[in-house]
């Protein structure tokens, strides 16, 4: 049945960054379309906490997002199920390095497919809903978006256009819709691990020396979808200050 409540679909929501942002959400208010990939043992778990808490808030979504279907599909599926759409948050990526040399087009494919062109696709096919409701879409950027790490490229140009899209949006989808974009700093290593010495010497070139937290993010998302009335188009650093030193 159609909810009073707002709606958010968030993508890549099963854990992680992405789990602590469906918290966040749900515990400000928000009815969720939560989206995976391959983490059904883990998404299982964070919906049904979230039931627990509120019966009927949650509508769990699989699928490829490289599908040029997945699009379309996931945003009708939250409406068939809530009858609205009032925010989007674009927060499935796929990292890893392709170094000159070594990278194929199957890199380049599914790094700009999850990165770039599923979050448009999201965008494109949530725009007239988002725009009955007056909602926003938050993007998860990268500082390397618009930085170079070192033998990544591939990640970081699809990251680069992630955050074009967030300001071509802005002004394509303005004055309904909000568009912004968070680009967190050193929050959660990535999960395949990250040596020692680089953490040390990464959070030594940050200006708060510290990591930060999967809820500082979570909270970014959650006040650019509902307090930040009057900002689109930009993007927030949540890097401890990372971004000074780069």
């Amino acid at each position: 049945m159609p909810t009073d409540r707002p709606v958010a679909l968030v993508t890549g929501a099963a854990k992680r960054v992405g789990a602590e942002i469906a918290r966040r959400l749900h515990a400000a208010g928000y009815d969720l379309a939560l989206h995976h990939r391959r983490s059904g043992a883990e998404m299982a778990t964070l919906a049904a906490a979230l039931e627990a808490a509120r019966p009927g808030s949650v509508l769990v979504l699989q699928a490829e997002l490289s599908d040029p279907a997945a699009p379309e599909a996931l945003v009708q599926a939250t409406l068939a199920r809530f009858g609205r759409l009032d925010a989007l948050v674009n927060n499935a990526s796929a990292f890893r390095p392709t170094p000159v040399g070594a990278a194929t087009q199957a890199d380049w494919d599914e790094l700009f497919a999850s990165n770039a062109r599923a979050p448009f696709f999201l965008s494109q096919a949530a725009a007239p809903a988002l725009r009955a409701a007056g909602g926003a879409i938050v993007n998860l950027g990268d500082i390397y978006g618009e930085r170079p790490l070192a033998r990544h490229p591939v990640y970081c140009m699809a990251k680069a256009a992630l955050l074009m899209m967030t300001q071509s949006l802005a002004k394509e989808l303005g004055p309904e819709v909000r568009v912004n974009a968070v680009a967190p700093g050193a929050v959660m290593w990535p999960e395949e691990g990250k040596p020692e010495h680089e953490k040390a010497a990464m959070l030594a070139s940050t200006a708060l020396k510290r990591a930060g937290e999967a809820g500082d993010v979570a909270e970014a998302v959650r006040w650019l979808l509902l307090d930040a009335r009057y900002t689109t188009g930009q993007v927030v650093r949540v890097d401890g200050g990372r971004a000074l030193n780069m």
